[in-house]
């Protein structure tokens, strides 16, 4: 299944009435009709609401006066994101059905811009690890669709919203969006604002999952335009070239701390895509070529344990006041990671975040010679069962890092869909897209490229 259509790329349709808001959500809502009740992408749908904001879009979009390239955008919204219509249950037993009344920054941002809030996906168990939804990856029911954004890759990946929003401290984003076979964004961190959001960590972001990449810029940038980044960050800004003609002058390969448990197939459909990049006429080299990607490499051996010391003992709060709340609402992932946390120090703490910012220098310093890393976005395909959302090893460098990600559905393993992942340089997230846009462009699937128009 892959029924992914852009909103973004249809500007032209919109303003001639050939296509109307209203009917871009109608299918929409149809889709998740006959697809939702397998799939279970949406815990909360609000169908009169979005017909209604659907409905001014089409006025706007006829009188010539739309309020955004995304104006009329159906948009489904991570359920650890808030929403003023609709409760926010962190996928967590303890909260859900709760409403606090109130959309998070980005939500109203995309509202003041003509978005169409569609409803909220599922996640695990406050963005973390354990999935109390089983959703069902929509190109095989039987594979997990990734997390902890699962619900909101499922959603796009079978083509019942063109964008959504994720979040991702560790893989979130990047992971499930491979497995589902869309365009995955996880921004610099601090891109985009993310107040009102349940997902505190000094690692969190908020990013975006799509149909392709124009979708999601659009999503993103109108967002950012009216709130900015999180509070001292200017937020996710720039042009990007949708034409495809910005070619890279270098590549490097990274592998991070996951190579080495990447299933064969997944390697080999990497090493075609490389291949076919080489082939495009870019110089592309690997830390055997290079001592600072050696370096940084070295640094990348440990990121996922580093990542999930650090998490731990950001994560002490709110779980200490769940426990005390209900700790029977926890499950035993949560409540082990407590009990990690209680037992962490403040030099601990420290000494991570040191190793961290070792890690972020080295990274850097090789960043500043090549215009995007390339990698694979997932060890594989989607693993079978519905238990766990995979491994998170592939994904969490950029996290680590604070560096911008794209995952591009290029590549395939066991039948299913497969990330070719992008890193770039801090806060040079445009010049990401600039070559994600060309490198789709190289692998002769403009489909996935779109265009941005007001």
């Amino acid at each position: 299944m892959n029924e992914l259509r852009t909103y973004v790329s249809l500007a032209q349709d919109l303003r001639s009435g050939k296509i109307t808001p209203r009917a871009y959500l109608e299918e929409c809502l149809d889709r998740i009709a006959k697809n939702d009740p397998r799939i279970g992408a949406f815990v909360t749908v609000n169908a009169d609401a979005a017909r209604r904001a659907a409905d001014a879009a089409s006025a706007r979009w006829k009188d010539g006066k739309p309020l955004s390239a995304i104006d009329g955008m159906p948009i489904a919204v991570k359920d650890v994101i808030e929403t003023a219509d609709m409760p926010t249950g962190q996928g967590s037993p303890m909260w859900e059905g709760n409403a606090t009344r109130r959309d998070s920054a980005a939500v109203r941002a995309l509202r003041e811009a003509g978005g169409v809030i569609l409803g909220k996906t599922t996640t695990t168990e406050f963005a973390a690890t354990h999935p109390w939804h089983k959703t069902q990856n929509p190109h095989d029911g039987t594979r997990t669709p990734g997390g902890s954004s699962s619900g909101s890759a499922a959603a796009v990946g079978s083509g019942m919203v063109p964008a959504a929003l994720g979040t991702q401290v560790v893989g979130s984003i990047l992971r499930p969006a491979s497995f589902c076979g869309c365009v995955g964004y996880k921004p610099s961190v601090g891109g985009v604002n993310r107040s009102g959001s349940y997902d505190h960590f000094s690692q969190s972001c908020q990013g975006g999952i799509g149909a392709t990449v124009a979708d999601i810029w659009g999503l993103i940038t109108t967002i950012t335009a009216r709130t900015g980044g999180d509070p001292g960050h200017i937020g996710v800004t720039g042009k990007v070239n949708f034409a495809g003609t910005a070619k890279p002058k270098r590549l490097a390969i990274l592998e991070t701390g996951g190579w080495s448990v990447t299933t064969e197939g997944a390697r080999k459909a990497f090493e075609a895509a490389r291949g076919k990049l080489k082939a495009a006429g870019v110089e592309i080299k690997s830390r055997a070529d290079d001592p600072d990607l050696e370096v940084a490499e070295k640094h990348l051996v440990d990121a996922l344990p580093l990542t999930q010391s650090i998490n731990a003992f950001e994560g002490r709060w709110p779980l200490n006041t769940y426990a005390a709340l209900d700790a029977a609402k926890l499950s035993a992932p949560a409540l082990d990671r407590l009990k990690t946390a209680n037992a962490m120090t403040q030099r601990d703490y420290a000494e991570l975040l040191k190793q961290r910012e070792a890690s972020r220098a080295a990274y850097n310093t090789a960043a500043s010679r090549y215009d995007a890393f390339v990698t694979l976005g997932a060890c594989g395909a989607a693993p079978k069962g519905l238990g766990s959302t995979g491994n998170t090893i592939m994904n969490v460098a950029a996290s680590l890092l604070g560096c911008p990600a794209i995952t591009l559905p290029l590549l395939e393993d066991e039948g299913m869909p497969l990330g070719l992942q992008l890193m770039g340089g801090v806060d040079r997230d445009a010049a990401l897209f600039d070559t994600a846009v060309w490198v789709l462009a190289a692998m002769q699937r403009s489909d996935l490229i779109g265009s941005l128009e007001t």
